[in-house]
């Protein structure tokens, strides 16, 4: 019974990305062009999400400062969720919803790149990031489930959207995870030339 319940969620996720990849291939591209267009003229990535999205700003941050597959040399990328005393001194003076935007609007410029990731596309914190961005003349890519929610509505024609057709919050996460290492992998052929991926 268990093992049947993990075998599932395996041809779960594996279905919704196979269904998604048609649908998401478009706006991930166009991601990757933004965030491209902004590192190769001396701009950076600021990425934002709470909870697992957090943990996956990290890691697109991480694979982009450090590398993802290939060498290359460094690319400009922040997390704006691993500073405990900024997130603990906004969140304590001020209030949770402007954790992110705070920083936005502390580092960000134009030419920048928002990171915003929300699976319910709902995050206050979230979506105050995003208004932040648009002050500051940077680019959002907002990487959502749920039809998009709030943060949906709050993109402008120039943002790029990535949204997963799902309700369920695990299966959005584990293609955003596929996204970011699309990006990853795109920003990196664009710099370095198609090279077959290791296997």
């Amino acid at each position: 019974m268990l093992e049947q319940r993990i075998q599932q969620h395996f041809v779960d996720s594996a279905d919704l990305k196979y269904q998604a990849a048609q649908l998401l291939s478009k706006p991930i591209a166009d991601a990757v062009q933004a965030i491209l267009a902004s590192v190769t003229s001396g701009g950076k990535v600021l990425a934002c999400g709470n909870g697992g999205s957090a943990a996956d700003a990290q890691h697109f941050a991480a694979e982009f400062v450090g590398r993802y597959e290939r060498e290359r040399p460094e690319l400009a990328a922040l997390a704006l969720t691993t500073d405990s005393s900024i997130l603990t001194a906004i969140a304590n003076d001020y209030d949770f919803t402007v954790i992110f935007s705070k920083q936005v609007r502390a580092l960000g410029g134009a030419g920048d790149v928002l990171l915003a990731l929300s699976t319910s596309g709902n995050s206050a914190n979230v979506l105050a990031a995003i208004e932040a961005a648009h002050e500051r003349e940077m680019t959002v890519v907002a990487l959502t489930g749920k039809g998009g929610g709030k943060i949906g509505l709050a993109l402008r024609e120039t943002d790029v959207h990535i949204c997963v057709p799902h309700e369920r919050t695990a299966r959005i996460q584990e293609v955003h995870l596929l996204a970011l290492h699309c990006i990853c992998d795109g920003v990196d052929a664009q710099l370095l030339g198609d090279q077959e991926t290791p296997e």
